[in-house]
């Protein structure tokens, strides 16, 4: 055991100082985005919406996700990611405890659009900020600590936000979500200040590649939107599953999404520098994942048992173990060909654009076909998604750019 704790420990090595406060502010922030999980429960039961409004509402979501990542990248790469940073968290607090105050259906797809705007702009600046941090050698395990930190903070935020529900009301949500951005806002200026943070590896490229032309990166993005419209089917219409099908409680619901946090905590970042040191590409390693992820599904229409909701979530935490990081690091790895802030937003938008059909979509399947039907449909779009990222594979081995560890 001794030998086990001492080698988990080593894989945490030879980060920078930096990269940890950037994942201490993440994990602070995604504790308190507690509301997310909970908002098509939130929508349907307190605000009466119908699976179809709720629907649109994600879009909104989604629409104001890639509206913001594209003013994120752009901003960042204008003014520098720390004050996109510093901006949009400290905005994003205020506007999270207004949106309790909103309870019809146009005025809330509105404030939804405003916040994801303003939130998503810090991803972009986040990623330039994360690949300025660290070491060229470090950043798949730095990805990797930033994601364990959105990890923890996501298996805790449920699990307290399925508690704050039933002791209090779904209000207190906003209040803690709205708090947790300010806190973040004030250590990121106090410890990440041009002034004091150590930048590693600054990349200035004199004559940079547009990300627009760059044809690898546009199969990269569209198997990666296809990902995300199915792994984002677990925080819509997966916890409508739970409850209208096996009839979890809401804190069973926080409980069966707090695993997911739980295992990524424990076992990514020993996977990923087990990994790292294997034969396999990148490409590779997320067709490994997005397989994982569809099986994931698959497994919900062979049984009624109960237990098949952890092994669906087995199977997805293990697959998105896998598939986050590598794309993250071969999309900061590509985007040393161009402007940073350029490439990190089209990577952060093909997640919006998920956002924008994956829910909606989902939901609207759910209500015209049923749970069964829609598991199987987003079964086939996976299997879309690892054939593009074979391609992609095969692709970059032609043009001999397929980048190894």
């Amino acid at each position: 055991m001794k030998t086990l704790f001492s080698n988990y420990i080593n894989t945490f090595k030879g980060l920078s100082s930096e990269v940890w406060w950037l994942a201490l502010i993440t994990l602070i922030n995604r504790a308190g985005t507690m509301v997310i999980p909970f908002l098509s429960l939130y929508l349907t039961k307190s605000l009466n919406f119908t699976f179809a409004e709720v629907g649109w509402v994600m879009s909104a979501f989604g629409l104001g996700s890639v509206a913001g990542s594209w003013l994120g990248g752009k901003l960042t790469d204008k003014i520098g990611y720390y004050k996109v940073m510093v901006r949009s968290l400290l905005s994003t607090g205020i506007l999270f405890i207004g949106l309790q105050f909103l309870n019809t259906f146009v005025s809330f797809c509105i404030g939804i659009f405003i916040i994801m705007l303003v939130a998503d702009m810090f991803r972009p600046a986040m990623f330039v900020a994360l690949s300025a941090y660290s070491k060229p050698e470090n950043k798949t395990r730095s990805v990797t600590l930033i994601r364990l930190a959105i990890n923890l903070g996501f298996s805790a935020g449920p699990a307290v936000g399925g508690l704050i529900i039933t002791t209090m009301s779904y209000n207190g949500l906003f209040w803690v979500d709205g708090i947790t951005c300010m806190l973040a806002t004030l250590l990121l200026i106090k410890v990440l200040n041009p002034k004091k943070a150590k930048t590693l590896d600054n990349v200035l490229n004199q004559n940079p590649q547009s990300a627009y032309k760059d044809k690898a990166f546009w199969i990269f993005l569209a198997s990666m939107t296809l990902f995300g419209i199915i792994f984002l089917q677990y925080f819509s219409t997966m916890p409508l599953y739970y409850k209208d099908v096996h009839k979890l409680s809401e804190f069973e619901i926080g409980l069966l999404l707090g695993l997911n946090g739980f295992f990524i905590f424990i076992l990514e970042m020993p996977l990923i520098k087990w990994l790292e040191h294997t034969r396999y590409t990148k490409p590779g390693l997320m067709i490994f994942g997005a397989a994982l992820t569809l099986v994931s599904f698959l497994v919900l229409d062979l049984t009624s048992w109960v237990g098949v909701l952890v092994i669906g979530m087995l199977l997805m935490t293990i697959g998105e173990m896998i598939a986050f990081p590598f794309s993250n690091a071969f999309a900061m790895q590509r985007a040393k060909k161009g402007n940073q802030g350029e490439y990190m937003a089209l990577y952060t938008i093909s997640f919006s654009i998920s956002h924008i059909f994956g829910h909606n979509a989902g939901l609207h399947l759910v209500d015209s076909f049923g749970f069964d039907a829609t598991w199987l449909i987003m079964g086939f779009l996976g299997l879309i998604c690892v054939s593009l990222l074979y391609y992609l594979k095969q692709y970059l081995k032609s043009k001999n750019e397929l980048y190894l560890k």
